[in-house]
């Protein structure tokens, strides 16, 4: 036996209860939730009279080049992981975190000027703590939860979600912190630092892989019908994988589902604002509390709620049905949202369509990526299959936010966002299980 098997079996040993892995990482992802945050600050570095005076497309950028690195970086995450256990790829990514935003805060426009600074900081140094410490609990909760796959990544990656609920209120409606006689942006960022680097730390203490061979007592895998998979009975590693169209497949699917959450994260202020005080008749300061409301309470809640529902949903149906059904489903919400946008309730009910759908792929695409390639691998494989979401994210944000700095009118972007969402659906169709030898 290995000395890092050796490790791994004593660790698994201190997990006396497999539930305090889900604990774990719902701590872990509360934090790296922090990136769907972003959107409580963009009205502030976009303000003409404030200290930032950002461009939208600027703003943008910082949560694209966060996003990117947060994907890539988890390619790497997976083999690390791979090869030294979970726990110290968990920890660092919560310390290297803890220090991008730290450094944004305490640095502000020093060494390269505020918009270098954070595309630095908060773009590749937090984007790369978030992208070590996502792949941990999602890899670790799969293999203690090979009974409920779908369940667990939902419950595990829910805190994702409304983590962005928590530091959105805390900076905005609940705290002020973000108001200029409080911390502003800088001391949020500093402040928000030093707590994810706590926190993260304190839920890597139960990253830890089972046993080799663990299975939950009673349990055996099912082979045939709808939720049958490859799960359990191959392990393909990340070389055999991109060889197959069934990756190629999930991965466009991936971009398009994930580019329509992730625009509508980054511009919900920017697009609320303009359309509630066109149609409604709002202030702009009315209309950026709606905007917040919209999406600290009702994309976020909903975001985490759909991570585990579409989860225990994909449990009962099958993988591929949840995800034609999650496509179809935010394709017409998109198409739709512009004119929603326009009157509060409506862009209460849309942003909570929206985040209910976004949350979705979260489960929905690791779950798929074991059941197609194998459970013992997943977390190396998933690391590629997620680069789509760095895709989408530079995608779908900057495309929107340069259709409006050009004048060119939002609806454009939404129905591009919409359209690509029924192209994934379609997709989703004619995805079949691969076919391996000896399987």
């Amino acid at each position: 036996m290995s000395t890092t098997v050796a490790r791994g079996a004593v660790a698994a040993q201190k997990v006396s209860n497999r539930w305090l892995v889900v604990v774990g990482a719902v701590l872990i992802q509360l934090c790296l939730g922090a990136i769907y945050a972003w959107s409580v600050f963009t009205p502030y570095l976009e303000d003409k009279q404030g200290v930032f005076q950002f461009s939208k497309t600027q703003t943008q950028a910082i949560f694209s080049v966060g996003l990117a690195t947060f994907a890539i970086v988890m390619v790497l995450a997976g083999r690390w992981q791979a090869k030294s256990g979970p726990r110290i790829v968990a920890l660092t990514g919560g310390l290297v975190l803890g220090a991008g935003y730290l450094l944004a805060g305490l640095l502000k426009d020093a060494l390269f000027g505020h918009f270098v600074n954070q595309i630095i900081f908060i773009g590749l140094v937090g984007g790369a703590g978030i992208g070590l410490g996502y792949v941990c609990p999602i890899a670790v909760g799969i293999k203690w939860f090979p009974d409920k796959k779908g369940l667990i990544t939902g419950l595990g990656v829910a805190g994702f979600g409304f983590g962005a609920l928590i530091w959105i209120k805390l900076a905005g409606s609940w705290g002020h912190l973000l108001d200029a006689d409080k911390l502003g942006v800088s001391g949020v960022f500093t402040l928000y630092g030093a707590i994810f680097a706590a926190a993260v730390v304190i839920g890597s203490i139960w990253m830890v892989n089972p046993p080799a061979g663990y299975k939950p007592a009673g349990w055996n895998p099912i082979t045939t019908g709808a939720t049958a998979s490859n799960a359990e009975s191959v392990s393909l590693m990340p070389r055999q994988m991109l060889t197959r169209a069934q990756f190629y497949a999930i991965w466009v699917m991936f971009i398009f589902s994930a580019m329509a959450g992730l625009m509508v994260i980054g511009n919900i202020a920017l697009f609320a604002k303009e359309r509630l005080v066109d149609v409604s008749a709002l202030s702009p300061e009315a209309a950026i509390a709606v905007a917040g409301t919209a999406m600290a309470v009702f994309y976020s809640i909903a975001n985490g709620l759909g991570r585990i529902a579409w989860g225990v949903i994909s449990d009962r149906v099958g993988r591929k049905p949840a995800l034609i059904a999650m496509c179809v489903l935010q394709g017409i919400v998109m198409l739709l949202f512009f004119w929603m946008g326009g009157n509060q309730y409506l862009l209460y009910l849309g942003a909570t369509l929206i985040g209910f759908n976004f949350g979705g792929n979260f489960a929905l695409f690791p779950t798929m990526t074991a059941d197609l390639f194998g459970a013992k691998n997943v977390g190396l494989n998933y690391g590629w299959v997620f680069t789509a979401y760095g895709v989408g994210g530079i995608v779908g944000p900057i495309m929107a936010a340069a259709i409006r700095d050009a004048n060119l009118s939002w609806v454009s972007a939404f129905v591009i966002a919409g359209v690509a969402c029924l192209v994934a659906a379609a997709i989703g169709v004619t995805l079949k299980r691969p076919q391996i030898e000896g399987a």
